[in-house]
């Protein structure tokens, strides 16, 4: 009973050491390399071959597929890269991992006196670790300090490999063990065990070399090898998919394809190769005993023609990941906004800024709704919209990046002043947008804290945000309303509200610093509140600049400080109205009201849902809460009024 405990202990200790030497000798590839292999990923994919290669040399050199997907999953994600460039790259992927059986092929060189002692796993372990401690402890250069970490990893490695086959090695003459190894010849057993184990290790390397390992007992034969091998593809599709639940469904489909490759090959192999095996009434081989060299040379061999087949069918594959993955109608709205930048249309600049007029319109809708939707968050947290806020920032970066390549690609060309004017005003405004999103991210992360924290605001602190909230709404539907139907009647309005939205933000940041001093309100609330209130004054000023940009396009002027100097001056009397209009709408509650109110009472909107129906007088969604606390604040004016004439 302690001998097998003891043989337990050493077999865990040797994947322990193993897998932990693999990590370290990739960390320290990847260092060497620094950013060289993504931008080899990125740049060398002009056809499948060459992706194919690329795939198989740059996981060579990082030992892990998985690790060579996930970087290709997120070029797709941030869409660097299309899905059918990465089909390439994820197939070569497959065949550079099995280079990692041969190298531990060499943890099996044994020798006993003279040359061969020198070559034994021992001896070659011996000096690479001592070189590598070296290097890492003494060496000045951050190059040479990579160098002895892959040194010492690989070192751990072989050691890990030796601990394993020390292990394992008594288990040749346990009939019990010979008989177990013998039920996964069953080729349903051995692939079901083979993708479970792998799916387990997240390591299709570390399945092939504790595959290995066992191989010393000679208690593993083709019958049994084939099966797992097949299976230990599969299963290391684990890690690729779970690093595929944040992205987006091009991501989501590149990680799908790495799956599909590896089911693609067990199914096809395991039907010829059992179906042949049927006919032919039993392959001799079937029983040959396989070593840790023929292992390495079966996992090659299997995946080699596995690429081989399906190469031909890349177009095909790419087509079946859209079909499981199909868009929803949002993304395919998305993607017509993109088909507007057509490079055709660069020769005729008129007819490339309409487009890129129509792509930003897109743009500019989904903007203002991801700060509403963050918005929403402050007073309805929810994971799910927390996260739709994340990625469709993502996406509104995607716009900034596409439109800014196409804007500049046209103002190349030959523009007269206006279409110059209006192209360098959409490129401010792209800025613009995506700065408004990157605020309704600071927005949701205000919720997150609050949520995280159980941090609620006071009434009275309710109430003022509550005024501030509703001018911000007012501002970003003002601003992009004037730029989507080029109104500038209504882009002209859009700098008074700015500039009392600045004011309120200070009154505000005031009255808070008074409550936290006076105990009301703690240091910890007056953070996110800070906090909240300066991104949505950020993203008043914001909206200011995309007014400015709509009147200066109908101006035909390009000063970026034309409006705020003129419109005072010139446009007097419509900034005082606007500004007045504005100011009588958008009153903070006075400090007599907030001393009316239960300061510590809980948030007003806590308890309101967007889908909530309206029952016993409480309001369905944000916007009726809002406007029932607004007129609750309107009558209290109304009342002090009153009290102060009698």
């Amino acid at each position: 009973m302690i001998t097998t405990l003891s043989l337990v202990l050493r077999l865990l200790c040797g994947v322990a050491l193993f897998l932990y030497g693999m990590g370290v000798m990739g960390d320290g590839l990847k260092k060497v390399a620094g950013n060289k292999l993504e931008s080899l990923l990125y740049k060398l994919t002009s056809n499948p071959l060459k992706g194919i290669l690329l795939g198989a040399g740059v996981t060579a050199v990082i030992q892990s597929s998985s690790a060579t997907t996930v970087m290709v999953v997120g070029f797709v994600n941030s869409g660097m890269m299309k899905v059918g460039q990465a089909i390439g790259i994820i197939m070569g992927a497959n065949i550079g991992t099995s280079i990692t059986g041969w190298i531990l092929c060499l943890s099996y060189i044994e020798g006993s006196s003279g040359i061969a002692a020198l070559l034994s796993t021992a001896t070659i372990s011996a000096v690479v670790a001592i070189i590598g401690i070296v290097l890492k402890n003494f060496a000045k250069r951050n190059q040479s300090h990579y160098l002895g970490e892959i040194m010492l990893g690989f070192a751990v490695l072989m050691t890990g490999m030796q601990n394993m086959s020390a292990a394992v090695s008594p288990l040749k003459d346990s009939p019990a063990f010979i008989r177990t190894l013998t039920m996964f010849s069953n080729p349903v057993m051995g692939i079901l065990i083979g993708i479970a184990f792998t799916a387990v290790l997240q390591s299709a390397s570390a399945s092939i070399g504790i595959l290995q390992a066992l191989s010393v007992t000679g208690g593993i034969s083709f019958a049994t090898a084939l099966p797992i091998t097949m299976g230990i593809g599969v299963g290391a599709a684990c890690p690729v998919l779970l690093s595929s639940l944040g992205a987006n469904k091009n991501g989501k489909r590149t990680a799908l394809i790495y799956l599909l490759n590896d089911v693609f090959g067990l199914v096809i192999w395991s039907t010829v190769f059992y179906t042949a095996n049927a006919i032919a009434g039993g392959f001799p081989f079937m029983s040959h005993v396989m070593n840790p060299f023929a292992i390495a040379l079966l996992n090659t061999c299997f995946r080699v023609a596995t690429i081989l087949v399906l190469s031909p069918f890349i177009k095909l594959i790419e087509k079946l990941v859209f079909v499981l993955i199909k868009d929803s109608e949002a993304d395919i709205a998305d993607q017509k906004d993109f088909d507007l930048l057509d490079e055709r249309f660069l020769k005729y600049p008129a007819v490339a800024l309409e487009q890129s007029h129509e792509a930003i319109n897109g743009m500019a809708k989904k903007t203002r709704k991801n700060i509403f939707r963050a918005m929403n968050l402050i007073h309805n947290y929810s994971e799910a919209k927390y996260a739709k806020v994340e990625a469709k920032e993502a996406l509104i970066d995607k716009y900034e990046d596409k439109l800014g390549t196409y804007l500049m690609s046209a103002s190349r060309g030959e523009m007269n002043r206006k279409q110059s004017i209006e192209a360098a005003q959409y490129l401010r405004c792209l800025s613009d947008f995506e700065r408004i999103s990157d605020h309704a991210c600071g927005v949701a992360a205000v919720a997150r804290e609050m949520e995280e924290k159980k941090i609620s605001f006071s009434r009275a602190a309710q109430a003022e945000l509550t005024v501030m909230e509703t001018a911000a709404e007012e501002i970003v539907n003002l601003a992009f309303h004037a730029f989507t139907e080029d109104d500038v009647e209504a882009a002209y309005k859009v700098e008074p509200i700015r500039q009392l939205i600045n004011a309120m933000a200070e009154e505000l940041k005031s009255r808070h610093i008074s409550r936290v001093q006076e105990g009301v309100c703690s240091v910890e609330q007056g953070f996110p509140y800070n906090d909240l209130i300066t991104n949505l004054d950020r993203v008043a000023a914001h909206s200011s600049n995309i007014a400015i940009a709509v009147i200066e396009k109908e101006t035909y002027t390009f000063d970026p400080h034309f409006y705020s100097k003129s419109i005072k001056e010139q446009s007097k009397d419509i900034y005082e109205s606007a500004f007045d209009e504005y100011a009588a709408k958008y009153q903070l509650p006075s400090l007599f009201e907030i001393d009316q109110m239960a300061e510590k009472s809980a948030p007003v909107f806590d308890d309101v849902e967007e889908t909530d129906l309206p029952e016993n007088g409480k309001p369905k969604n944000r916007k009726e809460a809002r406007a029932k606390l607004m007129k609750e604040l309107e009558d209290k004016k109304t009342q002090n009024h009153e009290s102060e004439e009698v």
